[in-house]
């Protein structure tokens, strides 16, 4: 097979062998077809590395827990994945249901550092609370301070006397028993009563068998004479 100056192909015919002809050569294979691989070689590594230039770590917000109860992770992770999917590594946290402000977001200061002297790009709302709560932020020293007030404990005021205060009204069925149990008290004051009375009548008893024993005396007496 030869090939001419003009680009054309001037092929020898061989017995059995078919010889197609050949299709012109442009751009980055002329290199390998003259016999320079290197620089072809050269042309798809720099490629490769533009398409990995391409593709960056973002430091976002990844969205956790549940229906009006949610709270985020600050996560360093590929851009192309969904932003509730897999992360790289998880930078800090952030709760938007904490009562202090300043004490909602938690950083890792030193990881998101080397993320960022990586290549990494936050998202606004981490850029942010980096500013803020990062290494040397804005709002650190408030940040500690509210965290020291969370872990105080909670006092509760006294509600002081009820505005209002409801009658309560007893029923009848209630109300009958208790005016009977005056009545039946005085029963325990009779006991005593009868008790002295028994007595005066057994004293009154015994007074007269003693008045009758002498009596009977003589009358013995007199019998055991006859």
């Amino acid at each position: 097979m030869l090939r001419d100056c003009n680009g054309g192909s001037d092929s020898v015919p061989q017995a059995g062998v078919r010889n197609p002809p050949l299709a012109p050569v442009q751009g980055s294979h002329l290199a390998r077809a003259l016999g320079r691989p290197s620089q072809a070689l050269h042309h798809f590594s720099s490629s490769a590395d533009e398409r990995t230039l391409t593709v960056a770590v973002a430091i976002r917000m990844k969205r956790m827990g549940r229906k009006h109860r949610e709270y985020y992770r600050i996560c360093a992770t590929d851009r192309r994945n969904p932003r509730d999917g897999r992360v790289i590594e998880e930078l800090g946290t952030y709760d938007p249901h904490v009562p202090e402000t300043d004490a909602r977001c938690t950083l890792n200061s030193p990881r998101v550092e080397y993320w960022i002297s990586v290549g990494a790009q936050p998202s606004d709302a981490v850029r942010v609370l980096i500013k803020k709560y990062g290494t040397n932020g804005t709002h650190v020293q408030k940040m500690e301070e509210a965290r020291a007030r969370l872990k105080l404990p909670k006092i509760v005021p006294d509600a002081g006397p009820p505005a209002f205060v409801p009658e309560v009204k007893q029923p009848e069925s209630a109300a009958a028993p208790a005016a009977e149990v005056p009545a039946a008290e005085p029963a325990p004051e009779a006991a005593p009563a009868e008790a002295a009375a028994e007595a005066t009548a057994e004293e009154a008893v015994a007074t007269v068998a003693t008045a009758d024993s002498p009596a009977e005396s003589p009358t013995a007496e007199e019998g055991k004479s006859e």
